[in-house]
């Protein structure tokens, strides 16, 4: 069976997508088959895996039933990506059935067994789509960088995850907070990192040994269509979500 981890804050900015695509590229480069959905109606996951996301079918047509899911999974260069584009947006208001927040769920059910892993990239909002994310995922990751903001959209979380533990998938894990952008140097860095593993404390998981560094390599591999870790993989946040793959795989090993 697959593992599924959700990459998630609804924040926007703390590096959800470069997390969701480093850690897809990290995992296939472990030797695990890898597929990439893209739950953000800016459908920037595809992009940066170097698909043309243009005329083909996303994630929303196979939510509306027009699309297969087999139909929309395409290749990349490491993994398989399920692609998603601004139709999405209007989720909230067009998915009512009784099982909407089930949906992903139940059409990854049917590629379970094909994936050593499924990584989600969600839309920096906690709605619908994300109640999805989280209901068919096994783990979170919880991304986020030195600011008082960011800190906050973690806390919101909480409510969200207890919810949807509480209803549709009570093994939800969080397998940790990601701080991204991190300099040690700097006090905010250092201050933020305490009320990170404060809230890490309360939602029962834990801040990642492991921290992103910045660069401008992350902004720049996007444009080009290419993961960092290809774009450029001796810079230090690549480095760093080498280390951060590592991390994971023992963690989900230690918790199995």
């Amino acid at each position: 069976m697959s593992t599924v981890i959700t990459i998630t804050n609804q924040k926007g900015g703390v590096g959800k997508t470069t997390t969701s695509c480093s850690l897809a590229c990290g995992l296939a480069m472990n030797n695990k088959r890898v597929l990439a959905v893209d739950l953000d109606p800016q459908g920037n996951l595809g992009f940066s895996l170097g698909l043309e996301i243009e005329n083909c079918a996303t994630i929303y047509e196979v939510f509306q039933g027009s699309a297969t899911l087999q139909e929309a999974i395409r290749p990349a260069k490491y993994c398989d990506v399920i692609s998603s584009n601004i139709l999405l947006s209007g989720a909230e208001l067009e998915f009512t059935g009784k099982q909407r927040e089930s949906m992903l769920k139940n059409l990854l059910s049917t590629v379970a067994g094909y994936y050593d892993y499924i990584i989600i990239d969600t839309p920096p909002a906690l709605n619908i789509l994300t109640v999805n994310a989280y209901a068919a995922a096994d783990y979170l990751i919880i991304p986020m960088v030195p600011e008082i903001l960011s800190l906050l959209g973690v806390s919101q979380i909480k409510d969200t995850i207890n919810t949807v533990r509480a209803s549709v998938n009570p093994n939800l894990v969080v397998l940790g907070i990601l701080l991204n952008k991190f300099n040690p140097r700097t006090l905010l860095s250092r201050e933020v990192k305490e009320m990170a593993q404060s809230i890490a404390s309360q939602i029962g998981t834990r801040v990642f040994e492991t921290h992103i560094r910045s660069s401008v390599s992350v902004a720049e591999a996007p444009a080009q269509g290419e993961s960092l870790l290809d774009y450029a993989p001796r810079s230090n946040p690549a480095q760093d979500y080498k280390a951060l793959v590592t991390e994971v795989l023992e963690l989900i090993k230690k918790s199995n």
